[in-house]
Formats: C-alpha cells, sequence, structure tokens
C-alpha cells in the first residue's frame, strides 16, 4: 500500500464501520426534537400558536402523555355528560377521558367529586397536567367547571360556548369564578 493510499484506507474503513449511524444521526436529532414541543392554539381552536415544552426535565411521562392528550381534544364540541374526543364532551367528561387515556387513572365523572378527589395545591406549585376548579354556576361555593393546567396561566376545558379551548386563569371571568387547583394522586 503506498502513502496517500493509506488515509483513503483509514477512512473507508471508519465509514464502513461508523457510516450508517452518521447518515442516521441527523434523522434521529431531528426526529427526537420534533416530538419535544406540543403547538396549542393561543385561543380555542385557530389564531396564533404557543408551545409548551412536553420535554420539561420537570414533567413526568405521565405529565407529558396527559399534554398530547389534551392537544388532541382541541375542537371537541361540548355536549353535555359527553365524554368522547372528537364527538362530544362536558368538562368533567373531558378531564375523565384524557386521564384515563393518558394515565389510565379513573376520575369521579363530576368536577366538583373530582375536586374532592385530587390534593389541593397552591398556584406555585401548579404544573401542566394539574386540575384547575370553577365555580361557575349559581352557587358561588358549589364546584362547577374543571380543566386541565397546561402552563403556568393556560388551561384546556370544555366550554358550554366553544367546545374544548383554551382558556387563561387570569381573565376576569375566571379570576372571579376561581376556587382551587388540584394535584390528581399518583401523578
Amino acid at each position: 500500500m503506498t502513502n496517500s493510499s493509506y488515509p483513503v484506507a483509514r477512512i473507508s474503513r471508519f465509514l464502513s464501520r461508523w457510516g450508517a449511524i452518521l447518515l442516521l444521526l441527523p434523522l434521529l436529532i431531528a426526529g427526537g426534537c420534533k416530538s419535544s414541543r406540543i403547538k396549542f392554539p393561543d385561543h380555542g381552536t385557530s389564531g396564533p400558536t404557543f408551545e409548551v415544552n412536553i420535554n420539561d426535565e420537570n414533567l413526568s411521562d405521565s405529565r407529558r402523555r396527559i399534554l398530547r392528550e389534551c392537544h388532541d381534544w382541541l375542537g371537541t364540541p361540548y355536549q353535555y355528560a359527553g365524554y368522547e374526543k372528537g364527538v362530544g364532551a362536558d368538562c368533567s367528561g373531558m378531564v375523565l377521558s384524557v386521564y384515563l387515556d393518558a394515565t389510565g387513572i379513573k376520575l369521579p365523572r363530576n368536577s366538583a367529586k373530582q375536586a374532592e378527589f385530587c390534593k389541593h395545591i397552591k398556584k406555585s406549585a401548579v404544573k401542566p397536567g394539574d386540575l384547575v376548579f370553577f365555580a361557575t354556576g349559581s352557587d358561588p361555593d358549589r364546584i362547577s367547571h374543571v380543566g386541565i393546567m397546561i402552563d403556568n396561566v393556560r388551561f384546556i376545558h370544555s366550554s358550554s360556548s366553544k367546545g374544548v379551548c383554551i382558556s387563561d386563569v387570569t381573565t376576569p371571568y375566571y379570576t372571579r369564578t376561581f376556587k382551587m387547583y388540584g394535584r390528581v394522586p399518583g401523578l
């Protein structure tokens, strides 16, 4: 072997051993990054979007699955006593189905019972996947609405006027009707 062909032989051996990995590496990196964020519409199911980082090291696998499942529910119409993605759901039916499908945890059927089932948590402890409860009916002390937090201020819920959409807990209506944040046991 001549001196000029020696580097070519080394490169050839290197590529035969590592070539496939080097060729696949960009695809693996791109594929991994693609699933690290979920885009949610900013209001309802249209308009600008915002991204939620589901690979945040502080999020458990269960919380990541909840966020992915929540995203799939957007646009589902409101249906009293409903709990089917894409068909129709009320607020507690959507929450019950999201948790069951994403984590296997079965929650009570109505929002007041779901609140009793949860551990009360402070605003500073809220993480994506935790629940938020409101008293939106005629009794200001009775929990009648529930949603799932997707970041520190936005939550996904089934609105009787908009279906499954995203809202902000800091709006005047939700500030006025807010009752508590809750964490599902085992999450």
